[in-house]
């Protein structure tokens, strides 16, 4: 197949009209409140806190501050059992609030932490499990549940992936002590930097309130604290934004099963759909064969204009700022994974030259067009 096009990256930021992102902002221009928990932030957190049926939800200025702050919020100490197939900001945070990760080989089959693992890595130190919700796809929350309840452990799922998806008719935010939600713009759902923190326990959510917002209220100070607050602006984008989440999803929907069209037969691995779950079809990775499969389909890709990310990479445990223990199934993953140009919009031309590269690189004897 001959030819080039405008670059094609891995993903492209939803914009809602342009004339309703203002609207949203001539609000903030019209009471001249920014910032300080104003009223398009406390009205974003109010929507999503009764979409998703939780107690307690507040927003954040970036989704690494909202697992930062959960953390602490639930009084976290010691050792963090831990998944080291996720983005960088899931071990990072740990690392930052002083804790110790330790991470836990992940299930070939999802991609998320293998909760069979998690006991045999638990001792007198361990006081969390932080599990991520890999590329939408929900943990094994009932299993891990068991787990600490049985240990006395809190659980916080870094679910920056994993907006509106559902387990069971349940948003699978309301699994776990704490749920963590990025709003960066590269999300299904954004506020072009944000994120939030999902508690169930009115202490906790207070601790979080105070830990938000510098740990004082007016001139009494009872905790330490930082700024973590999300400003009107951001907060208005969201709000232009969330109309439109569920027909992005659905034009997700049908751009994932014209991939696995296009993908069939070729040996590549893809997304599993889980009986029970409603999912959001967040990102469209493959697992390629080898690494050098995947290196020679992200080459082909990019001198056609078509760039794709290794998502996630490298394997936590191998940063060099960790010392975790080998995870074998994780490490492969790392090597192998390949996110392919997924959002709605993308010209299914792209579709078509992926099929044809990954075929190529698959077998070949077949020579491209």
């Amino acid at each position: 197949m001959s030819g080039t096009m405008e670059p094609i990256y891995v993903t492209k930021t939803f914009l809602p009209p342009e004339e309703e992102y203002l609207q949203w902002l001539r609000k903030a221009y019209s009471t001249h409140v920014l910032t300080n928990n104003g009223p398009i932030v406390r009205e974003l957190e109010e929507t999503l806190r009764a979409r998703f049926d939780v107690p307690y939800l507040r927003s954040m200025a970036n989704g690494t501050l909202a697992i930062q702050l959960a953390l602490r919020a639930l009084n976290v100490k010691g050792k963090v059992i831990t998944t080291p197939f996720s983005y960088v900001a899931t071990t990072s945070a740990i690392l930052w609030e002083g804790l110790e990760p330790v991470f836990v080989d992940i299930d070939p089959a999802t991609f998320c932490i293998d909760p069979n693992l998690i006991e045999a890595a638990i001792t007198p130190d361990t006081t969390a499990i932080l599990a991520t919700h890999v590329y939408g796809i929900p943990c094994d929350v009932e299993a891990i549940d068991a787990i600490a309840k049985k240990h006395g452990l809190k659980v916080i799922y870094d679910a920056a992936h994993a907006f509106d998806v559902t387990y069971k008719g349940r948003s699978i935010l309301q699994w776990g002590d704490a749920s963590t939600l990025s709003f960066h713009a590269t999300k299904l759902f954004h506020t072009v930097e944000g994120g939030a923190v999902v508690l169930h326990d009115a202490d906790a959510d207070e601790r979080l309130r105070l830990l938000r917002s510098f740990g004082h209220i007016g001139d009494e100070h009872f905790s330490l604290g930082m700024n973590a607050k999300m400003s009107e602006v951001h907060a208005a984008m969201g709000m232009a934004v969330l109309p439109y989440v569920e027909q992005c999803i659905r034009d997700r929907g049908m751009i994932r099963a014209r991939y696995d069209e296009v993908l069939r037969d070729t040996g590549i691995g893809v997304l599993p759909t889980l009986r029970r779950v409603e999912h959001n079809y967040a990102y469209y990775p493959v697992l390629c064969e080898t690494g050098e499969h995947r290196q020679a389909i992200q080459e082909e890709l990019g001198r056609r204009n078509i760039f794709t990310r290794r998502y996630f990479y490298p394997s936590l445990n191998k940063l060099p700022y960790t010392n975790g223990a080998s995870t074998p199934v994780s490490e492969h993953t790392a090597e192998v994974a390949l996110s392919l140009p997924f959002y709605p919009g993308m010209p299914d031309r792209v579709i078509e030259i992926v099929g044809t590269v990954v075929r190529q690189v698959v077998d070949p004897a077949k020579a491209l067009n």
